[in-house]
């Protein structure tokens, strides 16, 4: 509050009710309504909360507005968490964001609004990382929740600077493919946190190549069709041409690569063999079978040496794009090199958030783009390694105090619904003995 006050030219010792005259000094603030980014959020699927209309009481008569709802996971407060160093950067990080602008067209704060210091209270206890264990004993930090698909997808720096202080080699999550989780851990978390890793690992599994190849399509609940329970070599080997994406995307920013294949119970030895020979010829340093799944450690020390082995290996990390281009120019870069795109369309509101994103200085931060993690493209149904086609940009978003502009592409949506069929048609309680059934 002070902070707040001392800006606003206002020193008062006790925050409590203002003078007429402070009062007319906040309203200097002149936020314009249409302007406000800021959504709520909520962690409840529910479709109809993507856009709603507030003001609607007796209370606020003249002062409604169309807003709407993100998922927590989508929150900007969620990223500054995953990407802040301390309680002095968070709380300068959540100072920056940005609500909306006023009617001259000038960025309004958290800090303008003097909401910042009370967040940073909210979320003091939250920057501490959570320590817990794996069955078998192994350390393990859980921390941050940002979705790759419509955040930036990764576990927290402080849990990744913690644990480089107590152990040799550090495993940290980098969610939804190297298209999506992995471009942005290096050129979003690698920037903030100064940490480059010595190698990618990139999970595939027979079932997810052979859908790539072209297999019918997976439906939570219903049997697998035979082409995922029965050796298929010539669609599998059609699905690894997303593989190889993959990891030309991977090698596209230096760094080694190894494949872990993550076994099922219906894969085959050359089906796992085909894998590992097509990583291989792409440039993946290898291509390892695990089943850590169903044996624990022990299905995992084959994958764990040839990580070893691949942090020993040189690399020569680099950023996708620099800081000093152009909005456009870092989209157009992801999307034709990362995506395959052969060229990217613009919304209206998207062209118009470009101008007004670069007048207010937000064109240098480096960019998370809110896409689909079920294909290369922005649509989910389109599978393989799909090139040539028009990547479309619908809205862009500034999250300027966790450090990025975030383009909303295709239909990807910030607030899910649920799916056609929710899973709650099979949830119950039996009655006789109190048990809950379906939910497992």
């Amino acid at each position: 509050m002070q902070r707040r006050l001392k800006k606003l030219g206002i020193h008062k010792t006790d925050p409590g009710d203002l003078t007429a005259a402070e009062r007319a000094r906040f309203a200097k603030l002149d936020i314009d309504p249409a302007s406000i980014t800021w959504n709520r959020v909520i962690d409840i699927s529910d479709r109809m909360l993507r856009r709603i209309q507030i003001g609607m009481g007796p209370d606020e008569k003249g002062r409604t507005r169309i807003t709407g709802y993100d998922i927590s996971v989508a929150s900007e407060l969620m990223a500054i968490l995953a990407l802040t160093t301390g309680l002095e950067d968070m709380r300068d990080k959540i100072g920056r964001v940005v609500v909306g602008t006023n009617r001259a067209g000038e960025a309004v704060t958290a800090e303008d609004l003097g909401v910042a210091g009370a967040a940073t209270v909210l979320m003091k206890d939250a920057i501490m990382p959570n320590l817990m264990q794996t069955l078998e004993g192994q350390p393990a930090f859980v921390h941050a929740g940002p979705f790759a698909n419509i955040a930036h997808g990764n576990s927290s720096i402080l849990a990744d600077q913690i644990a480089l202080k107590v152990a040799d080699y550090v495993v940290t999550e980098s969610g939804f493919g190297a298209d999506v989780g992995m471009e942005k851990f290096f050129d979003i978390k690698c920037r903030y946190s100064g940490l480059i890793p010595n190698t990618v690992v990139l999970v595939a599994t027979v079932r997810a190549l052979k859908m790539h190849g072209g297999g019918p399509r997976v439906v939570a609940g219903k049997p697998l069709d035979f082409a995922y329970t029965e050796e298929n070599l010539p669609l599998l080997e059609k699905g690894c041409a997303n593989l190889v994406a993959h990891i030309e995307n991977v090698r596209r920013f230096g760094v080694p690569v190894v494949v872990a294949i993550n076994q099922f119970k219906f894969d085959t030895p050359a089906e796992t063999e085909l894998i590992r020979r097509i990583a291989v010829e792409a440039g993946a340093e290898d291509a390892v079978p695990a089943s850590h799944w169903a044996n624990g450690g022990d299905g995992a020390v084959r994958l764990a040496e040839a990580v070893v082995a691949a942090c020993e290996k040189p690399s020569d990390f680099r950023f996708l794009y620099p800081l000093e281009w152009s909005i456009k120019q870092k989209i157009e870069k992801i999307a034709t090199e990362i995506y395959g795109a052969g060229s990217v369309s613009y919304s209206p509101e998207a062209e118009a958030k470009i101008e007004l994103y670069t007048r207010l200085g937000f064109d240098k931060l480096p960019l998370n783009m809110a896409k689909t993690h079920l294909s290369l493209t922005h649509d989910p149904a389109i599978k393989g390694r799909p090139t040539g086609y028009v990547f479309p940009i619908r809205d862009i978003r500034a999250s300027v105090g966790a450090g990025f502009l975030y383009p909303l592409c295709g239909e990807m949506r910030t607030m899910p619904g649920l799916p056609t069929r929710p899973v709650f048609y099979d949830v119950d309680l039996d009655l006789e003995t109190g048990r809950v059934v379906g939910l497992f």
